[in-house]
C-alpha cells in the first residue's frame, strides 16, 4: 500500500507557475497592439493575428481591459480602441515625464528658422509615438504625422531615427516583430526596411524617401539619454522639393544644435 500510494504522488502534475506576470504581460501587449491603431480600431480577428494569442484568451483579455477602463469597444463595429483610463493615468504621469515641455522650445525654433514641421517622437516597446509638433511658417505642410500617432520603428524618420544607434541584434529583433504590420505602410517590406536603414547610417541620420507618403521627404536624429541609448528622436518633414540633398545637410545641423540643447537640459534636471 506505502508503494501505491508513493506511486500515485509521482504521477500528480506538478503545481502551475504563477500566471500573473504572464498575464499582465499579455495584457500590455494588447494594450500597445490598440494603441498602434488608436483612431481606426482593431477588431479581434486583427488582435488575434498580431499578438499570436489563442482567441478566446485574446478575446477574455480584451474583456477585462473593457471593463476597467483601459480600452473600449464600438457598439456597432466591435473594434476595439483606446479607454478613458488611458488617458486619466497620461495625465496623472504629465508632471513627471514632461519631456514634451523640455524639448518644445527646441521644436519651436526649428520649425521658426526652416519654416517646416518638425516632429518629437519616443520609443514605446518596438513602436514610435508622435508626443508633438510644430508647424513652420511654409504654406505647403507635410503634416505626416499627428500627435498621438503609433507606428513600428523603422517606420517613418522618427522611427528610423530610434533604429539608427541599435545594434543589429536589436534590430533584427525590433523587425522580426513588426514584419506583418510594416506592409501597410506604402508596401513597406523588411529588406526594404533594412537598406533604408543602412542608408542613413551612411549618411549619419535617418532620411526616409521611399515611403509613407509619395512627394514628402522627411529626416530625423535619435535623442539619447546619458547611457548613450536612443529613447526619443526629432524628425522634419517636408515636401520633396525643398528636401533636397543640400537643405538635407542644413537641417541635419539645426537638428544637431537642438538635440544638444534638450541632452544638456534633461542632463541638468537630473542632476539638479
Amino acid at each position: 500500500m506505502t508503494h501505491l500510494a508513493s506511486t500515485s504522488r509521482k504521477r500528480q502534475p506538478a503545481p502551475a507557475k504563477p500566471a500573473g506576470p504572464q498575464t499582465i504581460q499579455r495584457a500590455s501587449l494588447l494594450v500597445r497592439l490598440v494603441a498602434s491603431r488608436s483612431r481606426t480600431g482593431m477588431r479581434l480577428a486583427e488582435v488575434v493575428q498580431h499578438s499570436k494569442l489563442e482567441r478566446p484568451t485574446a478575446h477574455r483579455i480584451l474583456k477585462c481591459l473593457v471593463q476597467e477602463g483601459f480600452l473600449m469597444q464600438s457598439g456597432d463595429s466591435h473594434e476595439y480602441f483606446l479607454g478613458p483610463l488611458i488617458f486619466e493615468l497620461g495625465l496623472a504621469a504629465s508632471p513627471q515625464f514632461n519631456l514634451s515641455d523640455i524639448c518644445r522650445p527646441s521644436l519651436e525654433r526649428i520649425a521658426a528658422r526652416s519654416g517646416d514641421t518638425v516632429f518629437l517622437s519616443v520609443r514605446s516597446g518596438y513602436d514610435s509615438v508622435c508626443i508633438d509638433r510644430k508647424e513652420g511658417a511654409f504654406p505647403i505642410k507635410a503634416l505626416t504625422l499627428e500627435v498621438g500617432t503609433r507606428r513600428p520603428l523603422g517606420v517613418g524618420a522618427g522611427g528610423l531615427a530610434l533604429l539608427l544607434r541599435l545594434s543589429d541584434d536589436a534590430v533584427d529583433e525590433i523587425v522580426r516583430a513588426n514584419a506583418k504590420r510594416l506592409v501597410a505602410y506604402h508596401k513597406l517590406t523588411v529588406p526594404l526596411l533594412h537598406k533604408t536603414l543602412e542608408h542613413s547610417r551612411e549618411l549619419g541620420f535617418a532620411l526616409n524617401d521611399s515611403h509613407i507618403f509619395a512627394g514628402a521627404t522627411t529626416i530625423g536624429l535619435p535623442i539619447v539619454n546619458r547611457y548613450g541609448h536612443p529613447f526619443a528622436a526629432l524628425s522634419m518633414a517636408a515636401i520633396s522639393s525643398r528636401m533636397v540633398p543640400p537643405r538635407q545637410t542644413e537641417l541635419v545641423a539645426m537638428l544637431r544644435e537642438e538635440i544638444a540643447v534638450i541632452e544638456r537640459a534633461m542632463q541638468e534636471r537630473i542632476l539638479a
